[in-house]
């Protein structure tokens, strides 16, 4: 019995993507389809890290192919190709940098660098190659968040290799001075310093690049919205009103200058008495939600005021590598996945794809 073709594009067709919640065939991601006697081959390619997921992936595929008359074999590949995407009119990507993701707040003490670091580390559990940049030139908390003790090679006297911890390239000017000696710099050489960590490390072919920043909408939040090549930005607060006030000014100020927002995500939002189970919003309760309204965002994710996460970040454990398949990681890796999804339905950066034409008088 002969596969008609017809009938196996209609079953990949009717098929959605249980993460995007769209078709796989509106993202262009079956490749390769092929038939072959009785077995029917196809590679699906997603725009976004999910390796956790690429089992059931397969077997979604496998079990819509195989309900077609005559397919004896499904032969599904599940593999995912990270694009570079669109950034700010007029800034260039950075070289071996493919997408540049900004973790602001408007105030500090919200659970911000604790959000980036667990970001990072999602994005990279999930088979993405993964950079993180403290941006933070006054209070520098990655080498301790991430473990790493020791200072960047420099193999030319003026670029720098990143340092590693966990999987996940990193760089901080934590790791180039003692750790109680303060910056007391002013806001140019702030921004000067962090132009010269962005740009003079070399970046190992990142899919990602997460960016920590400070608090506030101050000299380098500016220099980063209008210098850096920033795809998108991850808005992060407690659902207390006071730290709302300062997200949504937080919010504006990427608006303004064309970087989209990707989502929000609510820290602290629920703690739960680890002695008798009680329930309490300590910082109230809908926050997020309601500035998701507001501004037509997305809420990423809510994270409990639990305190493993604090003790994981200060042992240089985080938690999606201290407790992987606990109930906060796989938050931490939902809130990674959709920031990675909603970058892949950006349009794309064709900018590599064309010429770099010169006009010179003879």
């Amino acid at each position: 019995m002969s596969i008609d073709r017809a009938l196996i594009d209609a079953a990949l067709a009717a098929l959605t993507d249980p993460n995007t919640q769209r078709p796989f065939a509106a993202a262009k991601s079956f490749k390769n389809v092929t038939v072959d006697g009785a077995a029917v081959s196809v590679d699906v390619v997603l725009g976004y890290p999910a390796r956790r997921q690429f089992d059931t992936i397969r077997a979604l595929v496998a079990d819509a192919l195989s309900g077609v008359p005559g397919v004896a074999e499904a032969r599904v590949q599940v593999s995912q190709d990270i694009a570079a995407h669109t950034v700010q009119r007029g800034v260039k990507l950075l070289p071996n940098v493919k997408n540049i993701v900004a973790v602001a707040s408007g105030k500090g003490g919200v659970g911000k660098s604790t959000t980036a670091v667990n970001l990072a580390l999602a994005l990279a559990s999930e088979g993405a190659s993964v950079g993180i940049l403290d941006a933070d030139i006054y209070g520098p908390s990655l080498p301790m968040m991430l473990g790493i003790e020791g200072r960047p090679e420099s193999p030319d006297g003026q670029s720098m290799n990143p340092l590693a911890g966990h999987g996940v390239q990193a760089n901080s000017i934590g790791f180039l001075i003692e750790q109680d000696n303060p910056m007391v710099w002013r806001g140019p050489m702030a921004t000067s310093a962090l132009e010269q960590l962005l740009r003079q490390t070399n970046w190992k072919d990142l899919d990602y690049l997460i960016v920590d920043m400070p608090p506030g909408t101050g000299d380098i939040q500016l220099t980063l919205s209008q210098r850096v090549p920033v795809t998108g930005a991850v808005i992060v607060t407690t659902p207390q009103d006071i730290a709302l006030l300062d997200a949504k000014k937080g919010l504006k100020m990427f608006e303004k200058v064309g970087i989209p927002i990707l989502g929000i995500v609510e820290n602290m939002g629920l703690h739960i008495c680890s002695n008798c189970g009680h329930e309490e919003h300590i910082f109230g309760s809908g926050g997020a939600e309601r500035m998701s309204k507001e501004y037509a965002v997305d809420v990423l994710g809510s994270l409990p005021l639990d305190i493993a996460i604090r003790e994981q970040a200060d042992s240089g454990h985080p938690t999606v590598v201290a407790d992987p398949d606990g109930r906060v990681a796989e938050i931490y890796r939902t809130i990674a996945r959709k920031v990675a999804i909603h970058i892949a339905e950006r349009a794309r950066d064709m900018s590599s794809k064309f010429p770099t034409i010169v006009v010179q008088n003879t």
